[in-house]
């Protein structure tokens, strides 16, 4: 679905092919070489709402997969569900055009799968290559280690100005940084730990007297005999559509009926710097048969949370991760949390049908503030029992999916919550896409995860219609619709209130070029200062153009938002220019400048900017400035590499950034960001 996202990048995405066949391909380093997906997905995040998205965490996914692309002879279906724009029955074509005709000899056998389009072709030349099945089915864990491939990398952040809070309030230097280091075996086995750091957090210091403020480990093994998966320490985990447990990523409407629930269930390690939404402690999935698969995930962590006065009760769950004063430091790991669930998914020709459990609790009652209306229905309590089934069936086609679930020990009305899609395509240019879905505001789970207008899986009822069509190669049409109704108060609504969202797009893409269009309106009902409703709308539109050579690569591109809500009426606008010089395949430079103008916040915009391997940039721009930054990418050797970037940002409106211990008393801020990766 959606291929009208995709760039046509492509140059240097060159096919993996293994020079020992029964270990992973010993590939030189070419980071440089990501920008293809990396245009793609930005594409993705540049319309959508970003604020309520996970962007980062799928960036890191992909990033992953980039340097440890997978054997498309021996992928799982778990495996190819991981590259986000692949749709449930593209995965299911692709399992059986390898269970029909064996082993592919080259990628370019992906052209005899109709399914797939021109474009989604070329970018799975970024993430998977071909290897031999037989040699490469079953390691020994011996060999494994004896093969395996390590990677450490170092990223440093270095502001050139001073922050109010760096002189009173933060407890810790204004640098941010972060450590990685890795050991795997293509997608076999992941061992690996990540030390993370931001901006005013004490370091081997304070509560932080191991160094970083967060730390991630993790174990993962994968397809070893009944084994299919097995993770050890800090994970992430999805069954069905994520109504009961889904603590990875979920994207925008543009994005996510391509990944939501197309196989029951998803564990992954948690190897990102996020110190939110990951379990700890041991997940497992199991064939007990051909046809029926056992997951099993238990985890006890700590979590942060703000305390009620007399620290008896946990008045919110907070995620921020931010532990830069001593009023955010007293509420690091004040809380414990523990989770067990079981999830039995069966499955045979395309039809599957499971069913999740799920039982979680906290060492201190959950107790919101419900002075507010629309607080009331908030999660609340000591312990959280859901339980749900989920089901589907995928062929060349059709692809029809769902999921039910129901809330344990409620008291009040039917705490339930179900979603079901359709996606038809009656010829390979044509496809629909159906989405109904219901959660009842008395439904709440901690962990759940979906789509959804409101960001949260409780109070929401709608329908999305979507529609793609490639009339030929070069060029695609996309667009949806989505009505979703809200029968509970939210946050600045008083009231039952509704939502309206609408997309179109226009993609035009050759080897050498690309032309985008998109736009969308989105029209909701809000509170004005009579506390009476009131639609805000919202334009959005964008246009981008992008030509490539051997050794340069060109992306133009313009931004505009028009927002109003009653007598207000607000206009922004942005204006950019990127450049990449590719001299050799040792090193490149890309620089990029952007101008933008914007009434007010209400009228911001975000956009994209190239960053450090793993670090996603999405900075949000309002007032009139100017944004440069220039990036250098340097393989110093086959086993070393370094990334360099200096990045400026200039107000015309303004003499002073930020608020608070944000506040920079000056109209221009300048970063340093620096990048070292060792690979042995």
């Amino acid at each position: 679905m959606f291929g009208f996202i995709f760039v046509c990048h492509f140059g240097l995405c060159q096919n993996k092919q293994s020079s020992d066949m029964s270990t992973p391909t010993n590939r030189s380093e070419k980071d440089h070489d990501k920008r293809s997906w990396e245009e793609y997905f930005i594409q993705l995040a540049e319309m959508e709402d970003f604020e309520n998205a996970d962007w980062e965490d799928a960036y890191e996914i992909l990033c992953n997969l980039q340097q440890n692309p997978i054997n498309i002879n021996t992928a799982t279906r778990e495996e190819l569900e991981q590259i986000p724009f692949l749709s449930s029955t593209e995965v299911e074509a692709i399992m059986e055009y390898l269970n029909r005709y064996g082993e592919m000899k080259s990628l370019g056998e992906l052209a005899m799968i109709h399914q797939i389009d021109y474009v989604e072709r070329r970018l799975l030349e970024c993430f998977l290559y071909v290897g031999d099945k037989l040699q490469a089915a079953a390691p020994v864990l011996s060999k494994m280690f004896r093969y395996a491939t390590h990677d450490l990398l170092f990223t440093a952040r270095i502001p050139m100005y001073e922050r109010k809070g760096d002189k009173e309030g933060y407890l810790g230097y204004p640098y941010r940084h972060d450590i990685r280091y890795s050991m795997h075996y293509g997608q076999k086995m992941k061992i690996g730990i990540v030390g993370a750091q931001d901006a005013g957090e004490p370091f081997f210091a304070n509560k932080n007297k191991w160094g970083y403020d967060f730390y991630s480990f993790y174990l993962l093994l994968q397809d070893m005999g009944k084994w299919k998966t097995l993770v050890l320490g800090r994970y992430r985990v999805t069954t069905g559509l994520g109504l009961v447990m889904n603590t990875n990523f979920t994207l925008g409407k543009s994005t996510v009926l391509q990944s939501i629930g197309r196989g029951g269930h998803a564990i992954r390690a948690h190897s990102s710097r996020s110190s939110a939404n990951y379990l700890q402690g041991i997940a497992a999935t199991r064939n007990l048969t051909k046809q029926l698969e056992l997951t099993s995930f238990m985890s006890y962590r700590s979590i942060d949370a703000t305390l009620s006065k007399d620290s008896i009760y946990a008045a919110t769950i907070v995620t921020s991760g931010y532990h830069r004063t001593q009023t955010e430091l007293d509420k690091k790991n004040n809380t414990h949390q523990w989770l067990a669930g079981l999830n039995l998914n069966w499955s045979s020709y395309g039809l599957y049908v499971g069913a999740t459990t799920a039982f979680s609790g906290l060492d201190r009652e959950l107790k919101p503030d419900t002075s507010q209306l629309y607080r009331q229905i908030y999660p609340k309590g000591k312990t959280f029992g859901n339980a749900s089934v989920n089901y589907g069936y995928t062929n060349g086609w059709l692809s029809v999916k769902g999921e039910t679930a129901i809330k344990f020990n409620n008291s009040n009305g039917i705490p339930l919550a179900t979603i079901n899609t359709i996606a038809y395509k009656p010829v390979d240019e044509l496809e629909f896409t159906v989405l109904q879905r219901f959660y009842s505001y008395h439904y709440s789970s901690l962990f759940a995860r979906s789509f959804s207008e409101g960001g949260r899986v409780q109070n929401e009822s709608g329908v999305y219609l979507g529609v793609k069509w490639c009339p030929q190669r070069s060029i695609l049409f996309s667009a949806y619709t989505d009505y979703a109704y809200f029968a509970w108060p939210r946050y600045q609504v008083s009231q039952a209130s509704h939502v309206w969202d609408n997309f179109l797009s226009f993609n035009y893409s050759t080897n050498k070029w690309n032309f985008l269009v998109r736009y969308r309106f989105k029209m909701s009902e809000r509170d004005n200062e009579e506390s009476i409703l009131a639609y805000r709308k919202e334009h959005r539109a964008q246009v981008s153009i992008m030509h490539e050579t051997d050794r340069w690569s060109f992306k133009s591109q313009a931004n505009t938002v028009y927002y109003s809500f009653e007598d207000k009426h607000r206009l922004g606008w942005l204006v950019s220019q990127c450049a990449t010089y590719y001299p050799s395949k040792r090193w490149n430079v890309h620089a990029l400048v952007s101008y933008f103008h914007t009434d007010d916040y209400n009228s911001r915009i975000y956009a994209y900017e190239r960053g450090m391997l793993y670090n996603f940039s999405f900075p949000t721009y309002y007032g009139e400035g100017i944004r440069y930054s220039l990036i250098m990418h340097l393989e110093i050797s086959d086993h070393l590499t370094t990334n360099a970037k200096v990045g400026i940002t200039n107000y015309f409106d303004r003499s002073t950034i930020g608020t608070g211990y944000q506040f920079i008393n000056h109209s221009s801020m300048t970063d340093i960001d620096i990048q070292l990766k060792w690979k042995f």
